[in-house]
């Protein structure tokens, strides 16, 4: 950006002085084209300026990433919501087909779920499947809960998983809800079962710990694995394309989404060579996850574990 910047002033400060030499003074508008082609320039300059390298030996550093691809618009029949449980600092995502009114919950949790439940009835939703994208370890799945509380939810989760469901996914396996599809690519590394779950049409991915916004999930219990982590960031969600919105399962600095590009060019660990990443991983230090132990016996039963009694 400081480069950016420079370039804006120096080409302002170009235009000043011909024009106080004596050299040329243009009428405003052709002045003002002038400028803004010169900011342009600059500006496509820093867009492509970063260094990329294989990925044997180190992230791709996104040469020729353009930060400024236009998002996809979301089809007029697209429902989508993000939802929040502060307790977790867990998202949530209904999605839904505005025509069918068939629904999915991603990554619902337990102490949310009456409030999911009500909002899709107050919407005239049908909640056709609730998913997870892992078998999660700082909360209790709110999946268990819905299908007491809205009859005919099917549980999903990746076959890999090792936790019970409904239905299992496999690697690039589709969903259908109304019209839409969600395709579910396996991305392991923090989890066995850790998948991505990707809705082509609308441009957006839904990444579970797997990526998150400028980081990334631990690695150091559950299955996890920093190179299996690693390939799956890079091998799978960064090639998807680079204006698709990425949203994760949590965040705790107030952050709602970011994209492929921004992953690509910001994420502090995942711009690391490999081998450097392993060594950050290795070397995070935190502290024992507060509800893994009762959370993941919960999870691997699909949430049927601990449902509140009023229920």
């Amino acid at each position: 950006m400081r480069q950016l910047i420079i370039g804006f002033r120096r080409a302002a400060a170009a235009t000043t002085t011909a024009s106080a030499a004596g050299v040329f003074v243009l009428p405003g508008q052709q002045q003002t084209r002038l400028v803004s082609r010169t900011i342009a320039s600059s500006a496509a300059a820093y867009i492509k300026s970063s260094t990329t390298c294989s990925i044997a030996r180190t992230a791709t550093l996104a040469q020729g990433v353009n930060m400024l691809d236009p998002r996809k618009t979301f089809t007029e029949d697209f429902f989508f919501r993000q939802l929040f449980d502060e307790q977790s600092h867990t998202y949530s995502y209904l999605l839904a087909d505005v025509t069918t009114k068939e629904a999915i919950l991603i990554d619902p949790v337990l102490e949310q779920a009456k409030r999911d439940a009500q909002l899709i009835k107050e919407l005239g939703f049908t909640l056709k499947y609730a998913f997870n994208t892992h078998m999660h370890a700082d909360h209790i799945t709110g999946t268990g809960y819905l299908k007491q509380l809205v009859p005919g939810t099917v549980s999903v989760i990746s076959q890999s998983s090792g936790a019970k469901a409904d239905k299992h996914l496999v690697d690039n396996e589709t969903v259908k809800f109304g019209r839409h599809v969600l395709k579910a690519m396996s991305t392991p590394g923090h989890t066995n079962g850790c998948m991505t779950f990707v809705v082509e049409e609308q441009g957006i991915a839904f990444t579970g710990d797997t990526l998150l916004i400028r980081g990334c999930g631990r690695t150091d219990f559950q299955e996890g694995d920093s190179r299996t982590l690693y390939r799956s960031v890079h091998n799978r969600i960064f090639t998807l394309p680079e204006n698709f919105r990425l949203f994760p399962a949590h965040d705790y600095k107030g952050n709602m989404e970011t994209t492929v590009a921004e992953e690509k060019r910001y994420n502090p660990r995942l711009t690391k060579d490999v081998e450097a990443f392993v060594e950050l991983m290795n070397n995070l230090n935190l502290p024992y996850p507060k509800m893994i132990d009762k959370a993941v016996p919960a999870n691997r039963e699909c949430g049927l574990y601990d449902i509140p009694k009023e229920a």
